[in-house]
């Protein structure tokens, strides 16, 4: 069975099912929220059928399927995943089904469209994730934009055109380049199949270029500091599941092309600008964590957040190590989940008084017990507390680390108490303290539906936290692989060099 396309378009089927349902307004709207959910729900329990049927000891691509495409030009419809690319697909379809139960009310204009655009981006986001030939990969990884785009200009707030165009703009000049340097490897290797271009060795003047390239598309898609400017404005202006799924998704498709792509491509290059990765990641640890505690939107808040352990993810990967990589790819899945659930959490409160503004609440855990509770535990994940998800991975990035630079780990680790500053700072002041407010006083507590969208939530991040092996042992083996590759071509380099310098 063709499970990776079958998960890929079965929720292109759902939005093309909503596209032909009839009824006047209400109907069509109360169809589409069923369709969504139904379809969101089929594609989650499907994917999880490539977890139960993954081979965890191997570090090769598996669930594969290939069909000849364009022939003349060596393309062809090539879709598999190994360890790298697997949690990531399941993150994908984890979310879809949250982001639309999270929208039942809060989205009252043309549902319809909206419902369509979320199940054509899960469709975009899978396929980034499984495609093993360029082509394919670009077409998923761009048309991401494109849904994501209306989702952000019709549903969201007063600047929501300014920000959709500066989302599409920022991601879009930075893929044309990795378009270009597609089109370099396609001239070297005569293909556009990845796992070709994986083993091909590249001459180490053409890597820097290459890397370069692909770096300029990745690091906005992150994003990295200093083009990290299009993300706060995106997140604020967007509705609130638009949030969760380009905090959750989105930016780890940046990661995820670093760790596919640059680092086992490019394994000289991306030792020679290790330096410079590793030193826009500090900057964006300490830089964007003081940003944030400047701010006084809770959406800006988590969104700089989202800038600061990114920079986490990207020292991780640069270190190229086992522990780091291991460290960085489950920092993705946990912010992830983490971030994602931080932004539904802002959502509840917007939902009944219609403000972020952190001063205009206080004293939540009064009237609102359950709520407290699930933003406490999101909250001490996003710190970094022990037995929680978003520990595992920093505490590994950093073990990683340490064994390459002292000074970086020892920046980048300030992070963690500057996380913890402006992450008990939302708190206290969002939930502690007394109700001064009419409004405040009489906000419900957490509704059913809402319960139902936070309680898989809260059981992954103490699970991730409480039982990491789960997750880091399908990761393994083709992180070792990665790591042995790199090490192996910087072992060749350096063996050349002194035969090349004795012929000079």
């Amino acid at each position: 069975m063709p499970i990776l396309s079958l998960v890929t378009f079965l929720p292109l089927l759902g939005a093309v099912i909503i596209m032909i349902t009839g009824g006047d307004e209400a109907t069509k709207a109360k169809n589409a929220r069923s369709i969504a959910l139904w379809t969101s729900l089929i594609v989650f329990f499907l994917s999880l059928q490539l977890w139960f049927g993954f081979d965890a000891e191997s570090p090769e691509f598996q669930f594969v399927e290939r069909v000849e495409w364009i022939p003349s030009f060596n393309i062809a419809y090539h879709m598999g995943i190994d360890g790298i690319s697997l949690f990531f697909v399941l993150l994908s379809t984890f979310l879809t089904p949250i982001c639309v139960l999270a929208s039942w009310e809060s989205v009252q204009y043309r549902v319809k469209e909206y419902m369509i655009a979320f199940l054509v981006l899960e469709t975009m986001m899978v396929g980034t994730f499984c495609a093993l030939d360029f082509v394919l990969f670009y077409m998923f990884f761009e048309g991401v934009l494109i849904p994501m785009f209306l989702i952000i200009g019709v549903w969201g707030g007063p600047r929501r055109v300014y920000s959709a165009f500066k989302f599409f703009l920022y991601t879009l000049l930075g893929s044309v380049l990795m378009l270009l340097a597609i089109l370099a490897i396609f001239w070297q290797t005569g293909s556009t199949d990845i796992p070709t271009a994986l083993q091909f060795a590249f001459e180490p003047g053409l890597q820097r270029w290459l890397w370069l390239a692909f770096f300029a598309s990745f690091a906005v898609k992150m994003p990295m500091w200093p083009v990290h400017t299009w993300l706060p404005d995106a997140h604020v202006e967007a509705p609130t599941a638009g949030s969760v799924i380009l905090a959750g998704v989105l930016l780890k498709m940046g990661g995820y092309g670093f760790v596919r792509f640059s680092l086992p491509m490019f394994p000289l290059a991306s030792e020679y600008f290790a330096d410079f990765v590793f030193t826009l990641s500090v900057i964006a640890v300490i830089y964007t964590s003081l940003v944030a505690l400047a701010q006084t939107d809770m959406k800006k808040l988590i969104a700089y957040s989202s800038v600061a352990h990114m920079g986490f993810v990207t020292l991780g990967i640069f270190v190229a190590n086992q522990e780091g990589l291991q460290g960085a790819m489950f920092q993705m899945l946990s912010h992830g989940v983490v971030s994602g659930a931080l932004f539904l959490i802002v959502g509840v409160v917007y939902d009944r008084l219609h403000t972020r503004d952190i001063d205009r609440y206080g004293g939540l855990a009064d009237n609102m017990p359950k709520y407290a509770v699930v933003f406490m535990v999101m909250m001490l994940a996003a710190v970094g507390l022990p037995g929680t998800s978003g520990f595992i991975g920093e505490f590994l990035v950093l073990v990683g680390a340490f064994q390459v630079s002292t000074w970086f780990t020892a920046l980048a680790a300030t992070g963690l108490i500057l996380g913890a500053a402006y992450m008990l700072y939302l708190y206290r002041r969002v939930v502690f303290g007394t109700i001064t407010r009419d409004d405040v006083r009489v906000m419900p507590d957490l509704s059913w539906r809402e319960i139902v969208v936070f309680a898989p939530i809260v059981f992954l991040v103490l699970w991730m936290g409480i039982y990491p092996s789960s997750f880091l042992k399908p990761m393994q083996p083709a992180l070792a692989n990665l790591v042995e590759r790199v090490e192996a071509a910087q072992r060749a380099a350096l063996a050349d060099a002194p035969s090349t310098l004795a012929s000079r």
